[in-house]
Order: structure tokens, then C-alpha cells, then sequence
């Protein structure tokens, strides 16, 4: 499986950074505190995630404004801006009607989404989410004691600092996934966009959003998640008609080992199952025919595109387009689609 990383500009001239990988129905996941399109890829914290939602769906991410590949050099880091960011990408990424995603520090931008654009948000996934207050809801003595940390710590070659966060995300977690944690931090941002973003992030607050939310909302919580500690109920129970999955875990970033995680990972793919539209193979264009039509001749990816005179990646991209069109997904979808195009199967 591949990503493909694309940019595009906000109304304020701020790059940002987006990636597409996977097949099926669409699936928006918000932005965490902490990410990198491209170290996440590469993840052993991480990357169980991104293949196994890719594998059911069609999966657009980013990163936010002063972290990752996005750009560094910004200031506003508000709640506001953040739901612009959004609102910019989803335009830039083509997205119509798509099921939403927010884990972490990005929940409460999710939330904010679907609450203004119910028209767009087909689905909601929380995990570990919150809606109110710091990722720790501690009092304000400790949050300062956590911008402290960062503020002596983040930038240090040792991970001294750092791990302190990486045991609150992850505290079983193997050694060499502990030492990738500490890493990103220093390689998702600078110090100061540490610091201002979680000041930022510490003073949201949507709580008054959560009954008006009209799209069914799935919640998942670990049940010893210490970042985000008690709100998977709070928050099930604030959403009208909302589901709640508590989670058999203490992490919260979910491990690929550990038993919570194919729990997880079915609860969504079951959730998401709902948006899978079947598609007559007729709404498919001549150039994506013509390319199952050579897939079904047994040409692979490359060969294809040298027959077309295209590049590989643009082979890729009209894949995934087709298998989103006929509401394909996982390790089948290619050859579930050419048997569409011969009639091998029924279109319903």
C-alpha cells in the first residue's frame, strides 16, 4: 500500500500538507497533537492503523498547521483556525459527503466539523477524544508544569523530557516503539509550536456542541487511557443516539499486539459499512474501464502505465477512484472490481 502527499494553501497563505491512501468509502482523520505524514508512514506506533483503515476505506489525513510536513512558521493555533484548516482541505482533497475521524487532540475538531457541516458528515469516529479542558484535564498548575517539560525538553537529543509524554500515550509499549514516540515529537514540531499549540488546545472547549450532533457517532475509549481519562462516556453520553466501545487497554494510541486492537478496528470497519455504495460499473469513465479492462488481461501497475503512457501514481490514483466509485476496499478490491467490468458478478 501506498500514500500519495499532496499540499494546498489556507485562506491565511498557510501550507498544508494532506495525504490519500487505501480504498472504499471516504474517511477524514482530523489531525493529533502530534504527526508527520511521512514518519507516521513508517511507524511502528502508527502503522498498523494506517493499513488497516486503509483497507476499508479510503483514508485523506494531514497535518495541522506547525507540525509535520506542514508548515512551521504560524502563530494561531486556535480552535477556529484549526476548523478553517479543515474546511480548506476538504475542498482541496475533493470530498463531498465522508465519514469523519477524530482521536486524540483532534476530536474536538471533528466535533466542530460535523456540527457545521452536518450535510457533509455521512459518520463519526471518536477515540480518545475529549471536548472540554487540557489532553491531561488537570488543574492549571500541572498543564504548566507539562509546557515546562516541553519548554526544557523538546528540543534535548536526549528523551529525557519527552518521555514522560510517551508513557501517557503509550505505557505498554515495547522499547523501540517508546524511543519512535520520543522521537516524533522532536521531528512533528519546535518547541514553540509545542508549547503554543497545546496552550491552544488546553483552552477548547465544545461541549455545548455535543447534543446537536446529526451524524451517528461512534465513541471509543480505552479504559485506562490516562490522556483522556473518563471522557469516552461523557462524550457517548452527550451525543444523541451515540455508541460507546469501551476498549480493554491502558494505551492511548492503540498497540498492534495487543487485544484491544482488532476490537477496534472491526467496531470501524462495521460502522463505516453502512457508507459503502454500490455503483454500476457504467458510472465508471473510459480511462478507468480501459484500465481494469488491461488489469484483467493480468497487467500489473507498471505495465499498465507503460501501455497508457502514464505514470505509475496516476495508475494508482485511478484505482483508487474506481474502487471508491463501486465501493470496494481491502486486498480483494482489485479483483472484485476487474470482475465487475467483465460482468463476472452482479452490480448489486
Amino acid at each position: 500500500m501506498t500514500q500519495e502527499v499532496r499540499f494546498c494553501r489556507t485562506d491565511d497563505g498557510v501550507r498544508l500538507a494532506w495525504a490519500r491512501h487505501g480504498a472504499g468509502p471516504p474517511l477524514l482523520i482530523v489531525s493529533c497533537w502530534l504527526s508527520h505524514l511521512q514518519h507516521d508512514w513508517q511507524s511502528p506506533v502508527w502503522r498498523h492503523f494506517l493499513d488497516d483503515l486503509g483497507d476499508i476505506a479510503t483514508v485523506v489525513r494531514y497535518d495541522e498547521r506547525g507540525f509535520g510536513l506542514s508548515e512551521w512558521e504560524v502563530a494561531d493555533f486556535s480552535l477556529e483556525r484549526r476548523l478553517a484548516d479543515l474546511e480548506t482541505l476538504v475542498e482541496a482533497a475533493g470530498l463531498e459527503r465522508f465519514a469523519v475521524m477524530g482521536m486524540s487532540g483532534g476530536a474536538p475538531v471533528a466535533i466542530a466539523y460535523a456540527h457545521a457541516h452536518p450535510e457533509r458528515v455521512s459518520r463519526l469516529v471518536l477515540y480518545g477524544g475529549m471536548a472540554g479542558g487540557g489532553l491531561q484535564q488537570a488543574d492549571e498548575e500541572a498543564e504548566e508544569a507539562f509546557r515546562a517539560m516541553i519548554r526544557a525538553g523538546w528540543a534535548r537529543p536526549d528523551p529525557l523530557f519527552r518521555r514522560v509524554f510517551t508513557n501517557a500515550f503509550i505505557p505498554d509499549a515495547t522499547e523501540q516503539q517508546m524511543v519512535w514516540m520520543d522521537e516524533l515529537q522532536r521531528t512533528s514540531t519546535n518547541t514553540e509550536n509545542a508549547v503554543c499549540s497545546r496552550i491552544a488546545r488546553h483552552a477548547v472547549d465544545v461541549r455545548e456542541l455535543l447534543p446537536d450532533i446529526a451524524a451517528p457517532t461512534l465513541v471509543l475509549h480505552a479504559e485506562g487511557d490516562r490522556v483522556a481519562s473518563g471522557w469516552g462516556p461523557r462524550l457517548a453520553a452527550a451525543i444523541p443516539d451515540a455508541r460507546l466501545v469501551m476498549l480493554d487497554s491502558r494505551n492511548h494510541v492503540l498497540l498492534a499486539d495487543e487485544p484491544a486492537w482488532p476490537v477496534f478496528r472491526d467496531e470501524v470497519a462495521s460502522f463505516l459499512e453502512a457508507d459503502r455504495v454500490v455503483v454500476p460499473v457504467t458510472n465508471l469513465s473510459a480511462r478507468e474501464r480501459e484500465i481494469l479492462l488491461l488489469a484483467a488481461d493480468g497487467l500489473d501497475n507498471t505495465a499498465i502505465a507503460d501501455r497508457l503512457t502514464l505514470s505509475v501514481r496516476t495508475v494508482e490514483r485511478h484505482f483508487q477512484n474506481v474502487y471508491l466509485k463501486l465501493g470496494l476496499s481491502g486486498r480483494t478490491a482489485r479483483a472484485a472490481a476487474v470482475c465487475r467490468v467483465l460482468g463476472i458478478v452482479p452490480n448489486h
